[in-house]
C-alpha cells in the first residue's frame, strides 16, 4: 500500500505565504511525477503545479511567479510554497504521487485527503 499526506494548509491574508508539504510512503519503488491539484467550492480540481523526478516542473497560468513546487526524492516529498495570495488561491489542495510499486508493472495514481488553505482578511 501507499499512502500521501498532506499538511501545512491554514488561514492566511491577502499578499501573506504558506508552505504545503506532501510525503508518500509505502511500497514505493520510483515516484515519477508530484504535483498539487486545488479545488474550491463548486468548481472541478485543477492543477497547480506539478514536477517531475529530474525537476522538470509545470504550473497553471494563474499561479506562475507567485507558486514553486520542489521535491526531496530521497524522502519521497513534494513541496509548494505559495506567495502573494489571493483569496481566488482559497481551496482544498490535493497532493498526487504517481508511483511505480514494488512487484507490480505500471504506474498507479495515488491522493491525499487534501489540506484546506483560505486567503481571506
Amino acid at each position: 500500500q501507499v499512502q500521501v499526506v498532506e499538511s501545512g494548509g491554514g488561514l492566511v491574508q491577502p499578499g501573506g505565504s504558506l508552505r504545503l508539504s506532501c510525503a508518500a510512503s509505502g511500497s514505493i519503488f520510483s515516484i515519477n511525477a508530484m504535483g498539487w491539484y486545488r479545488q474550491a467550492p463548486g468548481k472541478e480540481r485543477e492543477l497547480v503545479a506539478i514536477i517531475t523526478y529530474g525537476g522538470s516542473t509545470n504550473y497553471a497560468d494563474s499561479v506562475k511567479g507567485r507558486f514553486t513546487i520542489s521535491r526531496d526524492n530521497a524522502k519521497n516529498t513534494v513541496f509548494l510554497q505559495m506567495n502573494s495570495l489571493k483569496p481566488e488561491d482559497t481551496a482544498v489542495y490535493h497532493c498526487n504521487a504517481r508511483v511505480v510499486r514494488y512487484g507490480r508493472t505500471g504506474v498507479y495514481d495515488y491522493w491525499g485527503q487534501g489540506t484546506q488553505v483560505t486567503v481571506s482578511s
